[in-house]
């Protein structure tokens, strides 16, 4: 097919009013699942939470990856290198990727709205980038400019890794421009790997996944199926001792990239968390697109292990910086927690796509926990300085970086949240589903129907949420409203309950009136025929909830930590006279929250009384996702039990 005619097909393709990553009932095909996501291009955010983090990732953050990427160190200088196949390489062989990454977040940002210089900017690389790629499809800077010979050779190495980001990359810049020229380098990489393994069935471990999600959504966007079975013989790969590399050879460790049984057969979690976090993703894809269900038991049975005994009560997972991933069950300390940004992004990743094959709210709960905590604090309130991992206590001596020197961090924040809307809705034949509550307008195609969503809200300050529904026809059809976990316990699993069980009943309205709803699968299913300017408001009522962890995670015994909303908090030197290490909570503590607009960029602050040596001293609490942007100084999360004094907290 020439490039003129694939180049009509793909436009056909995405001609639709909702195109999704994973959008195969909407292109015909056969799709496993409930639902699939409303892509983010459908939605648009004007929330007075998100909006400022979105400005400010667009104005700062992208030009921090840039500055970094093409100046400060030498990862666009070896694509241009790679072009004229002379140079020494700089840098880790997996750099290609941040690049990547970096093009990945920017197309997402184009979509909310031109930027001439983001635009500019990353017409230059990929001109550099196209320049680069070898005759064959090959194309990866580390072996070109330190052996081609050697290439294939290192399942260690990250060649696919690199190129699954490459095609990511390649799909958010079509998208968002039109412009294809990324998505063809993409396309003859895919189409090199394709030519070099599953027809000549040479064996091949990708040391670090990616790849295989980033083939479904190249399936997804121009129907080729051989992306589609090349992503399935990836996954077929992993456990018969095939590996090949660095890790296997010297660690003697397939664990830790998920190789030590067969991905159907996998029934726990282990080994370096954003690497799993992929595969899980990848093999939900391939289940979604293929229909092929025995992937279900061994993605369930993993992620029951995650969350019920390896999850950090922000959503974070990865306890273990030895190996950047996960250890034995239940070890989960907090000053020592490694939780990676990465992985948290995984975990939002991955859960949306467990959501959409279920149809189970538990998943879209966890996802939204790791979204507002764990992934979130990656970044500063600035936009410019992040963390690579997220410890739950510090003694002082954490901050966040300008930079890393292996830099997946900061450009994977990024495109995730450039890539936000994508995570709010759903949509099935006959049903819309609500999963984030965000302040947006959306439209979302259902057959030969399309309804407009506009969403009002200030969440997560107050558990206030209106819904205006506008289907372009008046139609039958049933919205499904993600009723938060939280309003029952932190997260499934039992890993964490509150000290006060009770259930925090939720109200909903159709129009002005009460309205019943059945809830199933964590979802308030309201079926009716929909007219513009129908009107659904709901009400989850919110209050500080103390948190107390499994007797196993000796980390937290005696502990409490606080939650509000969505939003896990934490104690902070900088507003607590240094007494962070001295200070407790009783279980019958009375708290008090209060908005404050001008202090960390607007936030909910709880304040409870408490005593430190003799004295009745007022203590604070921020969301800690907003720790570590004034002056470096200590942090707890999980405070000690004060059991000496009885009643001396009321008042």
């Amino acid at each position: 097919m020439s490039l003129q005619k694939c180049d009509k097909m793909i436009k056909r393709i995405l001609m639709p009013a909702v195109v999704c990553w994973s959008a195969m009932t909407a292109a015909g095909q056969s799709s496993a699942g409930k639902f699939q996501p409303v892509d983010f291009a459908q939605v648009s955010i004007q929330d007075s939470f998100w909006s400022p983090i979105l400005d400010r990732l667009r104005r700062v953050t992208l030009r921090a990856c840039i500055l970094y990427t093409e100046t400060k160190t030498g990862r666009i200088r070896n694509f241009e290198k790679a072009a004229l196949r002379k140079g020494e390489h700089e840098g880790k062989y997996y750099d290609d990727s941040d690049v990547y990454k970096a093009l990945e977040a920017i197309g997402y940002v184009l979509h909310m709205g031109r930027d001439s210089m983001l635009e500019k900017t990353a017409d230059e690389w990929i001109d550099k980038i196209a320049a680069a790629q070898l005759p064959d499809g090959y194309i990866d800077t580390y072996f070109t400019l330190t052996g081609i010979d050697k290439r294939w050779t290192d399942m260690e190495k990250h060649e696919d890794y690199c190129a699954g980001h490459l095609i990511e990359a390649g799909i958010a810049y079509y998208k968002a421009t039109g412009k294809r020229k990324l998505l063809d380098v993409g396309i003859r990489m895919a189409d090199h790997m394709d030519s070099t393994f599953r027809l000549r069935n040479r064996h091949w471990v990708p040391g670090h996944e990616e790849i295989e999600l980033a083939l479904v959504k190249l399936y997804s966007l121009t129907h080729n199926p051989s992306y589609l079975k090349l992503s399935e013989w990836f996954l077929d790969q992993r456990g018969h001792g095939y590996g090949k590399g660095a890790i296997w050879d010297e660690w003697k460790k397939p664990g830790y990239c998920q190789d030590d049984v067969p991905v159907k057969a996998q029934r726990r979690i282990e080994g370096h968390a954003v690497r799993a976090m992929y595969l899980y993703s990848g093999a939900a894809d391939v289940e979604s697109a293929t229909g092929d269900s025995s992937y279900w038991e061994a993605l369930e049975s993993v992620w029951q292990d995650v969350v019920g005994r390896n999850l950090y009560v922000t959503g974070g997972i990865g306890a273990e910086e030895s190996n950047e991933g996960f250890g034995l069950p239940y070890h989960l300390p907090n000053r020592e927690a490694y939780c990676e940004t990465c992985a948290s992004v995984g975990m939002v990743f991955w859960n949306q796509r467990m959501n959409g094959l279920s149809g189970d709210a538990k998943y879209a709960d966890v996802l939204e926990r790791s979204l507002y905590n764990a992934a979130l604090d990656g970044i500063s309130l600035s936009g410019d300085r992040f963390f690579y991992g997220n410890p739950l206590a510090s003694p002082g001596d954490v901050t966040r970086k300008e930079w890393f020197g292996t830099a997946c961090c900061p450009s994977n924040i990024s495109r995730l949240l450039a890539s936000l809307g994508g995570y709010i809705y759903g949509v099935s034949s006959n049903a819309i589903w609500v999963n984030l509550y965000i302040q947006d307008t959306a439209t979302i195609a259902m057959g030969s129907n399309t309804v407009g969503i506009t969403q009002h809200t200030r969440y997560p300050w107050n558990g206030a949420v209106q819904l205006q529904v506008s289907p372009e026809k008046e139609a039958s059809f049933e919205l499904h409203i993600r009723i938060p976990g939280w309003l029952e316990r932190p997260v499934p699993g039992g890993l964490y309950t509150y000290t006060d069980r009770s259930w925090q009943r939720p109200e909903l309205f159709i129009n002005g009136r009460r309205a019943d709803f059945k809830l199933v699968q964590g979802y308030a299913i309201l079926a009716r025929k929909w007219k513009k300017g129908d009107r659904v408001d709901l009400r989850f009522p919110m209050k500080v909830r103390l948190i107390e962890a499994n007797p196993f995670v000796k980390a937290d015994s005696g502990r409490l930590s606080l939650q509000y909303g969505p939003l896990v908090y934490c104690v902070e030197s900088a507003e607590n006279a240094q007494l962070v290490q001295n200070m407790t909570i009783r279980p019958e503590a009375r708290f008090t929250v209060q908005y404050e607009p001008a202090f960390l960029g607007g936030i909910n602050l709880i304040r409870w009384q408490t005593f430190i040596n003799g004295r009745r001293v007022e203590s604070l609490a921020i969301p800690y996702y907003s720790w570590d942007n004034r002056t470096p100084g200590e942090m707890e999360v999980w405070l000690p039990v004060d059991d000496k004094m009885p009643g001396a907290e009321s008042r």
